[in-house]
């Protein structure tokens, strides 16, 4: 996993990419208090069980991949192989 940080809010995410369509994200931060998109949905009595993401973070982890700094892997390739 990468450390990949929100380009709006600061806060920093672990991702990992298996393919296009499937990037795997591990806050490590509580999203209600680092990221103003998870705020304001927990402030009206909301939850942010069902939110995946914020918009800002999306862009932030697809820049990432556009740069490089991200890569798409396999499972295989970020597995631990015992020799």
């Amino acid at each position: 996993m990468r450390a990949v940080e929100c380009a709006a809010c600061g806060n920093q995410v672990l991702c990992e990419k298996f393919s296009v369509a499937h990037t795997s994200v591990q806050w490590t931060a509580d999203a209600a208090v680092a990221c103003a998109e998870f705020r304001d949905r927990v402030g009206p009595g909301g939850t942010t069980a069902r939110m995946r993401t914020c918009r800002a973070l999306r862009a932030s982890i697809d820049r990432a991949v556009e740069d490089g700094t991200l890569t798409v892997s396999t499972l295989e390739s970020s597995e631990a192989v015992d020799v």
